[in-house]
């Protein structure tokens, strides 16, 4: 038997949904009812159990407070005109839920808890689905070391979490980046592309000054050289240079991005030239002052894509045109949202239908 065919649901007994303002999401505001939660322990995973939302009690000493062992996913679902709900690029999100769990010496969830228990947490919360145009219900797995025990060590003991939360546009104004050179996100052969908790932390400080400057995000450039673009923010970074769409090449310094995967995709589907390759600083201050970009923009799972307006590199804020409609960001992702909704044909096998 199955460890999810023996999933206990325990409902709330007084829903938090009329409090919510769907007209007015935001990101991050919501926490939908219920929680799916499952433990690691003697080298086995407990059933997973679907409980009210709430607080949970870990010891002072817990492993992940002290050394940082905490991965996480982002994923969405959506409702369809049928009824029906889709979970997007599921799989894929195990995936690289796997691929960070090994960077960071965790065991490794089974996939019929990570889909399965993902699955039946959406279903019972299923009302919190917004349906309104640019709305989803975002999905957050995370887990972390749960042992108790200071001592510098891998954890024996994990603790496996999902919650949602329904959410509306991230970044719906263009943003103002600043390219960073002073301080890194991530150095070949770190955790730069495993989606560990450290990896946002030891970004606030210099986003927070590029904030105090004036930026909304940084444009992270390479720990070795400071001369090539890595991502932006918390995004993978894209830009349209003499009408090819060009994105940094995935490494171990750089988060292999779902929706980068995506638009990659999309991009071949449409006909749209792509490459993935470095780009350097030189040739983004060359693209500017030959007026070869047209296009520059984070790819995320929170926004899908995030428009950048100015990039401020060299001392020089440098501007972007005035996007329109036929933008080769919006074409892709509107290409991808009538996929995700049911609208277009999913000839890639990318939506999780029930």
């Amino acid at each position: 038997m199955e460890l999810t065919d023996e999933i206990i649901v325990q409902k709330t007994t007084k829903s938090k949904l009329p409090q919510v303002d769907f007209n007015k999401l935001g990101f991050g505001n919501y926490v939908a009812d219920h929680m799916l939660i499952s433990n690691f322990a003697n080298g086995q995973w407990e059933t997973p159990r679907i409980v009210p939302f709430g607080d949970i009690t870990i010891s002072p000493t817990t492993l992940a407070l002290h050394y940082g062992q905490s991965v996480f996913e982002g994923l969405k679902a959506f409702k369809l005109d049928d009824g029906r709900i889709n979970l997007f690029r599921v799989q894929r999100h195990y995936e690289r839920m796997v691929q960070s769990l090994n960077r960071m010496c965790m065991a490794v969830i089974p996939e019929e808890i990570f889909i399965e228990g993902l699955r039946r947490l959406v279903e019972v919360d299923k009302d919190w689905i917004p349906t309104q145009a640019g709305a989803s219900l975002y999905i957050r797995p995370l887990m972390f070391a749960s042992e108790a025990k200071f001592g510098v060590k891998v954890s024996d003991e994990y603790c496996f979490l999902i919650f949602t939360g329904p959410v509306g546009p991230a970044f719906s104004q263009p943003l103002k980046v600043k390219v960073e050179t002073d301080f890194v996100r991530a150095a070949k052969g770190g955790t730069g592309s495993a989606k560990c908790a450290g990896n946002y932390g030891g970004a606030f400080y210099p986003t927070q000054k590029a904030k105090e400057a004036g930026y909304d995000q940084v444009l992270w450039t390479d720990a070795r050289e400071n001369k090539y673009i890595e991502e932006s923010g918390m995004m993978n970074a894209m830009f349209v240079i003499d009408g090819t769409l060009i994105t940094p090449p995935t490494s171990d310094s750089i988060l292999a991005g779902v929706t980068r995967d995506s638009l990659l995709t999309l991009a071949a589907d449409l006909g749209i030239p792509h490459e993935a390759r470095p780009i350097s600083l030189v040739e983004l201050e060359n693209a500017f002052r030959h007026n070869t970009i047209t296009e520059a923009f984070g790819a995320g799972t929170a926004a899908v894509v995030a428009p950048i307006a100015t990039i401020h590199l060299n001392g020089i804020d440098h501007h972007l045109p005035t996007y329109n409609d036929n933008a080769i960001m919006f074409r892709l992702k509107n290409k991808m949202e009538a996929i995700r909704l049911g609208i277009d044909e999913d000839k890639h096998g990318w939506n999780y239908i029930f």
